[in-house]
């Protein structure tokens, strides 16, 4: 114990002689050292430093307040009594991929190593970044000649501080900017605090109020009122909904179905049934036709695809035979439908064929040969395997599925549902299904629909309910800013999940190109692409490779990608139905979306009717900074140069490309020529001229109900002036005989080259094209 105390004390003796002397020793160095005089310019460089840690610190906060703020939301954009999926269709799901349609894909023709028009785009872009820095260097070098010698240490610092704040603001006002105006709605709501900034750089949305609704609404077109004769025609066509027991079902074990389509259903996510699911499963069940329409993301594929797998499970097995057909408008639709149809199928023997135009004929024959239980087809494709392909009918087909269906039942497709709907027999079931699902009876005369059900869960023409539209208005002296605006709203707003539609193929692959050069990511989907090109698109849409989908209506129906945040419409569509269906690809399946339409003068009417389908929802007016627009009209000019270079240079490519397909397809005649000769003709069920004369007649018919209506003129059309039309006698004698003599000149002339072509074309002697042979004796070295 005495050892321990005596250890103690020495610590406490050691602690008062350490403690007290260094302590003073601090206080006289910081003494000595604020004596010291500070320079100026180390001064202001310290301010600067500690302005500049202020900022980042007030930086951090904003954003950790807005990310708070975007859980926040997140937490409550997803309606829970919405039960369509165990995670409600949160984006990272894959309920569908193109691994059928990959398997078919045709083999490249001698391409692979040819660059695509993304490396083109990059490495334009990487020009323009070098000619950038090559300036910089430049004008920086200018800058440090010009400055006057006083210090060199000194003016170094100087320069680099200069240059440093210049980054530093710019950083800064972009920040601003992106905070500003970041996530739904942010913008607005920080407009609104801070009344003073009224010049930022950003947009302002502003909800319509209800006068301007109102008078919106009573300027609308009115409504076709049914005449008593069509209410009675309807009567009689539909069957009798009043017959039909609607229950409330909690789950789908009490739709009675079987355990394999249960654990499939639970296996992709599925637990309670939509109220489209819920009313068509049972009456589907028991072989009515039907005709359904539902809003957009409210589960139509599923709602025709588990009462078809149900019945299918009770199917004679002793033949196999082709039971069900389904059809859709696009391959990417049909390939989406397929995928789903399959992992709901995963725990059954149901075989399913995809049959869709772009990929391989040789191997959907050989599926088709199998007789699968389920064939997922486009018109076209279809009609040639029953045509074409040996041993392929629709004899025994017993239920026929139109996916939106309004689309089939439009002009474009009434030829092939003819030819489809002979193929199939009379006592078929059918069932159509699309959003914009009318019941007019004289289109649906022409699928031979026996006494259908009606089922309309939703007003056919309404968006979803937690659907937000906005309406940008583009005046009409400036309809040459749209892309500007879209550049500005996806540089500075919409910056992930983004469909962007154009109404033509050239306008969304020349935005694809400039989308490249100003640093987006994107990719292309129209019908210019391969099915390859295509898929490869959506998958990397889908897997949040790109950012943004520039489209057009080509992806507008039925694509359900999880996730999609915006849908942009850069053109108002001609057709009120397809918007629709535009801006139904978000707000799916109980979650919240947004819709972005650039409106111009001419699409009032279709403001209108947008605007009343909105069912209560929110609809605001979004006004972009014309500042903000004309800088971005700017970079748009400065870069219409490499556009052009990036379209010459794909130009060339393509141009290889078919030079090095043709060569292929002739080396194949040669070398395989006997074959394909002998392979029976493919035929079709309208000659080439029938199909130009429809394709003439459904252009017209398309420009007389929604193209351009032509002023009504008193004026009679100029008649095209003729040749000698005010000529003299005289003259025109002379203009004839000097035509003649040309004509004459031109006959001798080609009658002389002829000759000479004849002349030259003949074979030269064997005595002139033989050498004499070396030591050759008499008749025996010459001629044989």
């Amino acid at each position: 114990m005495g050892k321990n105390d005596d250890f103690v004390m020495t610590i406490e003796d050691d602690q008062d002689i350490v403690v007290e002397d260094p302590m003073e020793e601090i206080e006289e160095e910081e003494e000595v050292v604020a004596k010291k005089p500070i320079d100026k310019k180390m001064a202001k460089k310290l301010r600067k430093q500690a302005n500049r840690e202020k900022k980042q610190g007030i930086q951090a906060t904003i954003k950790s307040d807005i990310e708070k703020k975007k859980k926040a939301d997140k937490e409550n954009d997803f309606d829970t009594e919405f039960t369509f999926s165990m995670d409600g269709g949160i984006a990272g799901r894959k309920d569908w991929d193109f691994s059928a349609a990959r398997g078919m894909l045709k083999g490249k023709q001698g391409d692979a190593d040819r660059t695509s028009i993304d490396d083109i785009i990059a490495k334009k872009r990487q020009d323009l970044k070098d000619q950038k820095k090559k300036a910089k260097q430049v004008q920086v070098k200018e800058e440090s000649a010009s400055e006057d010698e006083e210090d060199e240490t000194s003016e170094f610092v100087g320069a680099a501080s200069d240059d440093d704040n210049e980054e530093e603001k710019e950083n800064n006002n972009e920040n601003e900017e992106d905070l500003a105006l970041d996530g739904f709605g942010a913008g607005a709501e920080r407009i609104d605090e801070d009344d003073d900034e009224e010049d930022s750089d950003s947009d302002t949305e502003e909800e319509l109020t209800d006068g301007e609704a109102e008078d919106i609404e009573a300027n609308s077109d009115e409504e076709v009122v049914e005449d008593a004769a069509e209410k009675q025609r309807k009567k009689e066509y539909f069957a009798d909904e009043s017959d039909e027991k609607r229950q409330n079902h909690e789950s789908f074990a009490s739709i009675n179905l079987s355990r394999p389509i249960l654990k499939g259903l639970s296996n992709v996510g599925f637990i309670k049934p939509t109220d489209i699911q819920a009313r068509t499963i049972p009456i589907a069940l028991m072989g009515k036709d039907i005709c359904g329409g539902a809003v957009t993301g409210s589960g139509k594929t599923a709602a025709f695809i588990v009462p078809i797998l149900e019945r299918l499970l009770y199917r004679p097995r002793q033949t196999p035979s082709t039971r069900v057909l389904i059809l859709c408008p696009t391959r990417e639709l049909a390939a989406q439908v397929h995928s789903v149809a399959v992992k709901l199928a995963n725990y059954t023997d149901i075989t399913f064929a995809l049959c869709v135009g772009g990929l391989s004929v040789k191997t959907q024959e050989q599926e088709l040969k199998l007789k699968p239980d389920v064939v997922v087809a486009t018109p076209g494709r279809l009609i040639d395997h029953v045509r074409n392909s040996t041993g392929f009918h629709l004899d025994a087909c017993e239920i026929l599925v139109m996916d939106e269906a309004d689309r089939m039942l439009e002009d474009g497709f009434a030829d092939e549902l003819g030819e489809i709907i002979k193929s199939c027999p009379k006592g078929r079931q059918t069932m159509l299904f699309s959003a914009t699902m009318t019941d007019n009876v004289d289109q649906l005369v022409r699928m031979s629909l026996n006494n259908p059900v009606r089922l309309f869960v939703d007003p056919s023409n309404q968006a979803a309910s937690r659907l937000i539209q906005e309406f940008v208005r583009i005046r009409q002296t400036r309809e040459s800013d749209r892309a500007a605006v879209l550049l500005a709203l996806c540089r500075k707003t919409f910056k992930e999940k983004v469909i962007v539609f154009f109404r033509s193929k050239a306008a969304a692959h020349q935005m694809k190109i400039l989308f490249g050069l100003m640093g987006l990511s994107a990719a292309e989907l129209h019908g210019n692409l391969t099915q390859e090109q295509r898929l490869e698109a959506l998958e990397r849409f889908r897997d949040n490779e790109v950012d943004y989908l520039l489209a057009t209506d080509l992806a507008a129906r039925g694509l359900d990608i999880k996730g999609i945040e915006t849908v942009i419409n850069y053109n108002m569509p001609t057709q009120f139905a397809q918007y629709l269906h535009r801006v139904g690809r978000t707000a799916r399946a109980g979650r919240n979306g947004r819709s972005v339409t650039l409106v111009g003068e001419s699409d009032r009417k279709m403001l209108k009717m947008a605007i009343k389908s909105s069912a209560g929802a929110q609809v605001k007016n979004r006004v972009v900074n014309h500042e903000v627009v004309q800088r971005y009209k700017q970079k748009v000019e400065s870069l219409g140069r490499q556009i052009k270079e990036v379209l010459a240079e794909e130009k060339q490519e393509r141009a290889i490309r078919n030079a090095e397909m043709q060569l292929k397809k002739s080396e194949n005649m040669l070398n395989h020529g006997a074959e394909i000769y002998a392979r029976p003709a493919r035929t079709w069920f309208q000659t080439e001229t029938e199909k130009k004369q429809r394709q003439t007649t459904g252009k017209e018919d398309h420009k007389s109900k929604f193209g351009a209506k032509e002023e009504k003129t008193d004026e009679k059309p100029k008649e095209k002036r003729g040749k000698y039309d005010g000529m003299s006698r005289q003259k025109r004698r002379r203009m004839q005989a000097m035509e003649e003599d040309d004509a004459e000149e031109d006959g001798r002339s080609q009658k002389m080259a002829a000759r000479a072509a004849k002349k030259s074309s003949q074979p030269a002697r064997l005595t002139q094209m033989r050498a004499p042979k070396a030591g050759g004796k008499g008749k025996k070295g010459g001629r044989k």
